[in-house]
């Protein structure tokens, strides 16, 4: 395979320029730390963000950061942490979940849409997104939304771009807003709760007024019993009184375990990288449902396969490990999740299988219309990552 890294965007424009030209399609990647999600698409070229680097706008006093997209996420996570801010939505790690080394990038990240535990209270990384600069799939440069909130516009395309893997068009700097680090934080954890009354708690606390910033309930496994944990943060007085009048609320769930950062970050690092839950060779699977509707879900999908998982966003947010038999679990999975009106996407299976299950959520006919209008207005000759989402986008 040939790779392109070009070391500016109007290098990058020249390659997709030449690539829609020949019809060519690209592989796009910034480090390729998320290359096994997806269709297992074989490109015979490919095309880098790597090359363009570096942090381009740092205003503290705006809560901004810009950095062009093979900006190492650590570099820009190092620059944040210096001025006592961070990004707002918690973004995950999955290099041990998909067994790939290498450094994730700020370019990468935009383009998964990527979002941890504090998606709950902060948004998605959709949501921190302000400005992007791009090449679409003619080879001309796009600048879209900006480098401050104020009279920004464009951010209709901004949110598209995110969350589009590349298919759309090739990133080549991003601008997101973050927000101070807090003061504090604390957890607290449930003991022993089943899956409903762990959904329930996690519900009683996020419809209450103390700004839970993580919900996630963890069932008993490897030896260990189920714990729920609920997360506060931000001034120290604030997050005391929050956990006392969690506790208090909370208290017909069962005498909770007040955890500090040290502790507590290691408990939601698990969670948001998702890694230690999952079993080596496993297929993994990302639910998309409804609170309400998630442990009747599990309960299904344990009558029908030999799985395990763990809840996070309150329980809108299942992770799901099966064995990597056939389909790796897809029939069954799409079947029951598709008659609540949820989303099934496959994160992690070898490549055989991917190329041969539908990775992404199918979508009704009116939305894949739609997805390849929008595909053929960025990149009307299909350069960029065909067939990664979807046959034709």
């Amino acid at each position: 395979m040939t790779t392109h890294v070009p070391l500016s965007e109007q290098e990058a424009a020249a390659v997709i320029a030449a690539a829609s030209g020949q019809r060519v399609a690209l592989g796009v990647a910034g480090a390729g730390t998320k290359a096994g999600v997806g269709r297992s698409v074989v490109h015979r070229e490919s095309l880098s963000s790597q090359g363009l680097s570096g942090v381009t706008l740092c205003e503290p006093a705006e809560l901004v950061i810009g950095a062009r997209a093979g900006t190492p996420l650590a570099e820009v996570e190092r620059t944040l942490a210096g001025n006592g801010q961070e990004l707002s939505f918690e973004p995950p790690d999955l290099r041990a979940l998909l067994g790939i080394a290498g450094e994730p990038t700020i370019g990468g990240l935009a383009a998964a849409n990527l979002s941890g535990p504090r998606r709950i209270m902060a948004g998605a990384c959709r949501d921190s997104l302000i400005g992007v600069r791009a090449v679409n799939g003619r080879g001309e440069i796009v600048k879209s939304g900006g480098r401050v909130m104020k009279n920004v516009t464009g951010l209709d395309l901004v949110k598209l771009l995110a969350g589009s893997w590349g298919t759309l068009a090739f990133l080549t700097e991003v601008t997101f807003k973050v927000l101070p680090r807090p003061e504090r934080r604390a957890t607290l954890v449930l003991h022993g709760l089943d899956d409903k009354r762990a959904i329930a708690a996690l519900s009683a606390a996020l419809g209450s007024p103390f700004e839970v910033s993580g919900a996630a309930h963890v069932p008993a496994m490897d030896g260990r019993g189920a714990r729920t944990l609920l997360r506060t943060e931000g001034f120290a007085f604030s997050v005391d009184y929050r956990l006392k009048s969690l506790r208090a609320l909370l208290s017909p769930f069962g005498d909770g375990e007040i955890l500090d950062d040290g502790e507590g970050a290691a408990l939601w690092r698990d969670v948001r990288d998702v890694a230690h839950f999952m079993r080596d060779g496993d297929a993994v699977w990302r639910v998309s449902t409804a609170p309400s509707r998630a442990a009747d879900i599990t309960s299904a999908l344990s009558r029908a396969l030999d799985c395990r998982f763990i809840y996070d966003w309150g329980g809108g947010l299942i992770w799901l490990s099966v064995p990597v038999d056939g389909d790796a679990g897809a029939s069954v999975i799409r079947s029951i999740v598709t008659t609540t009106g949820d989303h099934a996407t496959l994160i992690r299976a070898p490549a055989e299988v991917r190329a041969n299950v539908a990775v992404f959520h199918p979508i009704a006919a009116p939305l894949m219309r739609l997805s390849k209008d929008i595909k053929h207005a960025f990149d009307p000759e299909g350069v960029f990552e065909p067939g990664r989402m979807y046959d034709g986008v």
